[in-house]
């Protein structure tokens, strides 16, 4: 797989952020990629990521809006592969400038998907995420819309073109926004960990772990599909109870004296995540590291014959979500964070 990247331009939207940022280092380091072209609207962020890989001289750095179509025109010229991770995706923040996330998180995918089509790319890679699955939030919603236009555009074209497909994934431990930095921050100063419900499950996943697939799936795409990633499943609490024991004597604390306080679920929050619904289930095929989720809808103009290597399944009959799974045990999960060093300070 490695040398399908030998000879490719690759972009990359949001190379900023925690994924994007992986997937830079991947692309670079693993992956050999003949030019990089890394785009984000974070000048600072974007400074310092040139700072981090300056003896990578294939790799060239500016700074960019996907709300601006002209200039993801232009960079796009003689791209290959496109990985789409530029995104609002605090959900209370989205829930307060709801037109700011449809400006970024849906028009900016219909700007990738015009851009890439005028430049001939190759691929285009979308990153999802989990509430887009039965979304009960702006962010999910603009998320869904952001899936549903990429398949669009993948069945509407009328000549050979782009293939667009996307790829959804939960909870990347360690990112910004995550959960573990709130919970050692809190640890830090003592306590209490403010816990939502201790019932609540997500899926977890290292955010090398979460680049590698995104990667990879731009391999098997053959277009319009959703790969959903596989991923082991933790109790909220449980994730809470071994940061306490692993953090607590680090900073000082008994472990013992770290309070949990229950504050209820935030409104629109589920009880557990969900990465592929019921109806999904009925156009899905099981691979060795995904689900792939086919379109609902064939091609307009172009029969896509759709064939992975070595298929686990190509019936799946239950919904994937974390409270269908069986969780990590404790020792599992704190295995889990050692072996990733999601919680160093």
């Amino acid at each position: 797989m490695n040398s399908f990247f030998n000879d490719k331009r690759v972009l990359v939207t949001g190379a900023c952020g925690t994924v994007g940022k992986e997937l830079v280092r991947q692309l670079l380091e693993e992956k050999n990629v003949e030019e990089l072209i890394a785009l984000d609207n974070n000048e600072s962020e974007l400074f310092f990521l040139e700072q981090q890989f300056s003896y990578h001289t294939n790799c060239h750095y500016f700074l960019s809006d996907v709300r601006d179509r002209d200039k993801l025109t232009r960079k796009m010229k003689g791209i290959d592969i496109v990985f789409h991770t530029a995104a609002f995706k605090h959900v209370i923040l989205c829930e307060r400038s709801p037109f700011e996330a449809v400006q970024t998180n849906i028009l900016g995918v219909n700007n990738i998907i015009y851009a890439a089509i005028s430049n001939n790319v190759k691929r285009v890679i979308f990153t999802s995420s989990d509430k887009a699955v039965n979304p009960t939030n702006v962010m999910g919603t603009s998320k869904l819309m952001g899936e549903r236009i990429m398949t669009a555009a993948n069945s509407n074209q009328r000549q050979k073109g782009p293939i667009f497909a996307s790829t959804r994934f939960g909870n990347v431990l360690g990112s910004r926004g995550s959960v573990v930095p709130v919970f050692r921050e809190q640890i830090r100063n003592g306590g209490p960990i403010t816990l939502t419900d201790p019932e609540m499950t997500r899926f977890i996943m290292s955010i090398k772990d979460a680049a590698r697939l995104v990667i990879e799936s731009s391999f098997f795409s053959c277009g319009g599909e959703v790969f959903v990633t596989k991923m082991p499943a933790i109790r909220i609490k449980d994730l809470a109870a071994v940061m306490i024991e692993q953090l607590a004597p680090r900073y000082g604390h008994p472990p013992e004296e770290i309070a949990i306080e229950l504050i209820g679920a935030m409104p629109g929050e589920k009880m557990y995540e969900e990465l592929m619904n019921q109806e999904e289930t009925r156009r899905s095929w099981e691979l060795e590291c995904y689900f792939v989720v086919l379109p609902a809808f064939s091609g307009i103009y172009h029969k896509i014959d759709y064939s992975y290597a070595d298929p686990v399944l190509k019936k799946v009959d239950a919904p994937y979500h974390s409270g269908n799974e069986k969780p990590l045990s404790k020792s599992e999960l704190g295995a889990f964070l050692t072996k990733h060093n999601i919680i160093e300070f």
